[in-house]
C-alpha cells in the first residue's frame, strides 16, 4: 500500500492540477469508503462516484409498474432483496407485500423459477435488475424455463449496459473527468476491449481493477501514470479475473436471449442501446408484453438529489434530505437503499 501511495503522491505533484477520477462500480464505492482511500491520496485527486448501482439507476416508473403487476390476479412477484425497499411513487414493494400482494424476495432467478414450477396456477414475474454481471444468469434461467417447459414464468427486464453510460458521463462537461476506475465484476463478462472507445475518442485514462485497497490504489497510480504521460488507454489491473475478450460463452448466452434497447437511467435519462430487452422470439416470457402497464406516471420524491448523485455532479452530503429525512432505515431515494448506493456508503462511512 505504501508503495502505491508514494507513486500517487509523486505523480500528482508532477501533474500539478486537480484530477477527477470516477469509479463506476458500487462495490468500488463502498471499498473506497471502508478503506479510507480518499484520506490516503493527495487532495488534488478527486474521486467521484458514478451510477454503479443497478438498483439505484432503476427508474421509479419501473418500480411503479412492478407495484401494479404485483396487484394483478394470480401473480407472484419475485425480486432481489434491495429492490423490495426502493420507494416508488406510492410506496415500496415491501409496503405492497404488507398490504397483501404476494411478493417474494429471492437470492437467484432460479429461485423464482422454482416458485413457478411449484405454483402452476400462478403467473410468476421476476423483476430482472442488474448490469452485465447478472444478465447471463437471467439468460440461463430462461433456458431452464424452456427446457423444463415451465410456461408460467416471466421476467421484467431493466438490465443495464455499462459502456453506453460511460459515454454519457465522459460527455458531461460539468464533471471534467480525467479517467475511469472501471468495474471489475462487469468486466469479467464483457472484457476490456469494449471500453477502448474512451481513450481513442475521448482521450481519457481507464483502468479495470479489483476491490481491495491495494487494487484500488494501484489503479489510481496507473491512471495518474497515463495522465502524466498523456497516453490514455485501457489497462487491466485485475488480471486474474479480466481478459480482453471477457467471457465469450456468457456473452453468447446473453445475446441468445437479449438485444440492446434504449433504456431509462434514473438521474441520467434515456441512453440509446444501454439496456437489454428480450428478443421477439421470447416475447412469451416478457412481462412488459403480458401485462398492460402503459400510462403509469412516476413521481420523483420532492427534494431528493439521487439523480445528481448518480451522475457524480453532487455529493450525497449536498442533498438536503441526506441523514435527516433520508436514512437507510427510511430511504427516500434509491441511492440510500442498496449497500452499493453512494448515499448509503456516505451514510455508513463518510459522514465524519
Amino acid at each position: 500500500m505504501k508503495e502505491f501511495i508514494g507513486v500517487i503522491e509523486k505523480l500528482s505533484k508532477k501533474i500539478q492540477r486537480q484530477i477527477n477520477l470516477m469509479e463506476v462500480c458500487g462495490t468500488h464505492t463502498v471499498s473506497i469508503f471502508r478503506h479510507g482511500i480518499r484520506s490516503l491520496i493527495p487532495s488534488n485527486i478527486k474521486l467521484l462516484s458514478g451510477p454503479g448501482c443497478p438498483v439505484c439507476v432503476t427508474p421509479i416508473e419501473d418500480v411503479d409498474r412492478m407495484l401494479y403487476i404485483s396487484k394483478q390476479p394470480d401473480v407472484i412477484l419475485t425480486t432481489f432483496g434491495d429492490m423490495m425497499r426502493v420507494p416508488g411513487s406510492n410506496g415500496s414493494l415491501y409496503k405492497a407485500k404488507a398490504e397483501g400482494a404476494d411478493i417474494r424476495m429471492v437470492y437467484s432467478p432460479l429461485d423464482a423459477l422454482k416458485i413457478a414450477e411449484n405454483n402452476k396456477n400462478k403467473r410468476i414475474v421476476f423483476f430482472a435488475v442488474g448490469f452485465e454481471t447478472t444478465s447471463p444468469l437471467i439468460a440461463g434461467t430462461l433456458f431452464e424455463a424452456d427446457r423444463k417447459n415451465i410456461e408460467n414464468f416471466y421476467i421484467y427486464s431493466v438490465h443495464k449496459l455499462v459502456p453506453p453510460a460511460l459515454e454519457v458521463l465522459v460527455n458531461t462537461e460539468e464533471l471534467k473527468l480525467d479517467g475511469f476506475i472501471l468495474p471489475g465484476h462487469v468486466s469479467t463478462i464483457i472484457g476490456s476491449k469494449v471500453y477502448e472507445f474512451i481513450p481513442l475518442q475521448y482521450k481519457k485514462a481507464c483502468v479495470i481493477t479489483g476491490f481491495d485497497a491495494d487494487d484500488i490504489l494501484h489503479a489510481i497510480a496507473m491512471l495518474l501514470k497515463q495522465i502524466s504521460d498523456n497516453e490514455p488507454k485501457v489497462e487491466i489491473q485485475y488480471k486474474d479475473a479480466v481478459k480482453p475478450d471477457g467471457n465469450p460463452k456468457a456473452i453468447e448466452f446473453i445475446n441468445r436471449y437479449f438485444e440492446p434497447a434504449d433504456s431509462n437511467w434514473r438521474g441520467i435519462g434515456i441512453i440509446p442501446k444501454s439496456g437489454l430487452k428480450l428478443k421477439e422470439k421470447y416475447a412469451y416470457r416478457d412481462a412488459q408484453k403480458i401485462f398492460s402497464i402503459s400510462g403509469i406516471k412516476a413521481r420523483e420524491p420532492q427534494g431528493c438529489k439521487c439523480g445528481l448523485v448518480l451522475r457524480g455532479v453532487k455529493l450525497p452530503t449536498e442533498c438536503p434530505l441526506f441523514a435527516k429525512i433520508c436514512t437507510p432505515e427510511n430511504p427516500v431515494g434509491a441511492c440510500m437503499v442498496s449497500s452499493e448506493g453512494s448515499c448509503a456508503a456516505y451514510y455508513k462511512y463518510g459522514r465524519s
